[in-house]
């Protein structure tokens, strides 16, 4: 046998006796003998650097330092999951489900919801080479060292899988794990970490790979993300990546019918309390992969899936007081300052109150013994009062008239649920907010520049809007505190390199209320610059596909503003794209104007995707559900019979993949 021979079949045997016991939880061989063999690679890897490979068994012992995880572009989006907390919500969503596939006949994955950091591998060729963290969903950072430490997850596939594709997972920190972890620091002298959750999420983020190693983090697999179409169903998928090595739970289910996910749902609200690591809910998807790409996505996350959240964790504590926040918009939010208490493995001390309604409805009082429970908000909420404990002496609340920083008479409009602060130019949080949205990621995206960094800006006077930002130069954010010459060049280039950021994506950034990511695409394709935008009447506005009446007027309100309109044209002066580029706009035409499509099927030509982009660029509009409304079915193989009959009925005309190819060419 030669050496590299030798070195292959070591590596193939160490892989091999990592699955089995990572992964199947079944060694066959003692740790010692296992260390002999990793020791005896190390030597003649050293011994033969020819022959060296960065997804070998003994490059998972860490030691790599990474003082700046580099931010990277996910290749498909990280959505979020639609929650529900009751069986009506998960059975109103199968409703809406067969509605848009027009069939009754669909099966459903159920897997835990499992409680960690979401990661994305990649593997090219069969091989592991890099894992990126969820970020906002677009983007993450690269932890791609930190998570090659991680035993149960493989560096290569030799058995028959796809090639090319991502796996998206869970890095969790069992509980046996984390109570070790935390008896070693009680030793030690240092305080307890506090949930495992938190813990694996920051263990993502160490400098030393070293460190990572020696936290017995694990990786749960739920999803393959390939354009290979080697397998029919999610569960198909997944029970595959299981025999090629993955560490996907045996706790996924196949249900029949909604029945079948209810009992699947009931069974692990008892029994997750027996698991080796946590879980806050289930998952539920259509597990065929067809119906999965018709049923397609929200703005937000995936139609074809959903997480039912278990009850959430109560406790009782006392309401010390209640505070006032301003947001970027002005919003007035009324913040209970709590007696701290554990709550779902963290200490709460504070809880959201929403408005001034919320308040009265539940007669929420200062010193009122509260009940407060987490569920699926990240900020814990008070849900009822215990009247029994209510102090004699007891006064309502009555609810701020003033903004607590500038002291402006607040606003409410009729029907709207919250007061506002009206001073927009001179309210300190107002300003600061409005400048961190506009250089956040989903916004102008601009590195090196922080939310602490604006504060500061603000507080030094160097800022006093977003349009200020593109007049900073080196030599003022030197002596800011804790900024060297090289942080303070890269944000001078970061700031700089945001004026190639697309036309949508500033509108998104001016902060116009009501005015999200989805709608500011939407404005952007219609009126194709900020111009075309901030001179339109309401008729037109309300016009544009999905602007409602509360939309348009706070657009005319923005455009109306003088201080909006001096920034714009300073954003102007500075060189931002604030209308659609020639080359974005090369391609689009208006011959689809006012049709309606419905995409239903497989294609051969074209991916869903990229028909539903040629139907938009066109000026057509895609449905994900057959109407009156609709103009054209493009038909693929395997329609559902159901939608057929439905276009019959209503006498909808359906064309094939050709047909809409001939039709825009």
């Amino acid at each position: 046998m030669t050496v590299q021979e030798k070195i292959n079949a070591l590596r193939e045997e160490l892989n091999n006796h990592n699955y089995n016991y990572y992964v199947l939880d079944n060694a066959l061989i003692t740790d010692f003998d296992f260390d002999v063999k990793i020791k005896e690679l190390e030597k003649l890897e050293i011994e033969n650097p020819a022959f060296f490979d960065s997804n070998s068994p003994t490059q998972r012992v860490g030691g790599e330092i990474t003082k700046n995880f580099e931010t990277v572009a996910h290749l498909n989006r990280m959505y979020s999951l639609d929650n529900s907390y009751s069986k009506e919500d998960l059975l109103d969503w199968e409703k809406r489900v067969q509605k848009m596939l027009g069939t009754s006949e669909v099966k459903y994955s159920c897997e835990l919801k499992f409680d960690g950091a979401s990661i994305n591998l990649t593997y090219e060729n069969s091989q592991f080479i890099k894992a990126v963290t969820r970020g906002d969903g677009f983007q993450g950072d690269d932890v791609t060292n930190n998570v090659k430490t991680i035993l149960s997850i493989p560096l290569s596939i030799t058995k028959d899988f796809v090639s090319n594709f991502e796996m998206r997972g869970e890095i969790i920190l069992p509980l046996h794990g984390f109570n070790k972890m935390n008896e070693e620091r009680v030793e030690n002298g240092d305080e307890e970490y506090r949930n495992p959750r938190n813990t694996a999420s920051g263990s993502l983020k160490l400098q030393d790979s070293a460190e990572v190693a020696r936290r017995p983090l694990d990786c749960l697999l739920y999803q393959v993300v390939t354009s290979e179409r080697k397998y029919k169903t999610h569960f198909e998928s997944l029970e595959n990546a299981r025999k090629a090595g993955f560490k996907v739970p045996d706790t996924i289910a196949l249900a029949t019918s909604i029945d079948k996910v209810f009992d699947f749902v009931n069974y692990w609200d008892v029994k997750r309390h027996d698991l080796p690591y946590e879980t806050d809910g289930v998952v539920i998807k259509v597990n065929n992969l067809q119906q999965q790409e018709e049923l397609g996505y929200t703005a937000k996350a995936p139609r074809w899936a959903i997480a039912y959240k278990f009850k959430a964790e109560q406790v009782s504590t006392i309401l010390n007081e209640i505070t006032y926040q301003v947001g970027r918009t002005g919003a007035i939010t009324p913040v209970a300052n709590l007696e701290p208490v554990q709550l779902a493995g963290t200490t709460v001390k504070r809880a959201s109150l929403h408005n001034a309604d919320q308040i009265e409805k539940l007669d929420i009082r200062v010193r009122d013994t509260v009940f407060v429970e987490k569920g699926g908000e990240i900020i814990p909420k008070i849900i009822a009062v215990d009247f029994t404990k209510r102090l004699e002496n007891s006064e309502p609340t009555k609810y701020a008239t003033n903004c607590p920083e500038c002291n402006t008479e607040l606003v409410r409009t009729e029907g709207d649920a919250k007061h506002y602060c009206p001073n927009e130019f001179g309210c300190a949080p107002q300003i600061t907010g409005r400048i961190q949205h506009f250089i956040s990621r989903k916004a102008m995206d601009i590195e090196g520049l922080g939310g602490e960094t604006v504060d500061l800006l603000r507080k030094e006077g160097l800022i006093e809007n977003y349009a200020d930002l593109y007049d900073l130069k080196v030599e003022q954010v030197i002596p800011l505190e804790r900024m060297a010459e090289k942080s303070a060049q890269n944000m001078i280039d970061g700031i700089l390199k945001s004026k190639n950021i697309p036309f949508e994506k500033v509108l998104f950034a001016l902060g116009i209320r009501f005015v999200g990511e989805t709608v500011a695409k939407k404005l952007a394709k219609h009126f194709k610059s900020i111009d075309k935008l901030m001179t339109s009447d309401f008729e037109t506005l309300i016009t544009v596909d999905e602007i409602g009446d509360r939309i348009a007027q706070s657009i005319l309100d923005f455009s109306s503003n003088l201080g909006n309109i001096q920034l714009i044209n300073r954003l102007k002066l500075h060189g931002l794209q604030l209308e659609v580029s020639a080359a974005s706009i090369e391609n689009q035409t208006n011959k689809l104007e006012g049709q309606v499509f419905v995409v239903s099927g497989v294609f051969h030509q074209m991916s869903r995707e990229e028909l539903k982009k040629a139907i938009e660029d066109n000026g057509g509009k895609v449905s994900t559900s057959i109407s009156k409304k609709t103009n054209f079915i493009i038909a693929g193989d395997n329609m559902g019979p159901s939608k057929l009959t439905k276009a019959q009925d209503l006498g909808v005309e359906i064309i094939s993949e050709q047909d809409f190819i001939n039709k825009i060419n």
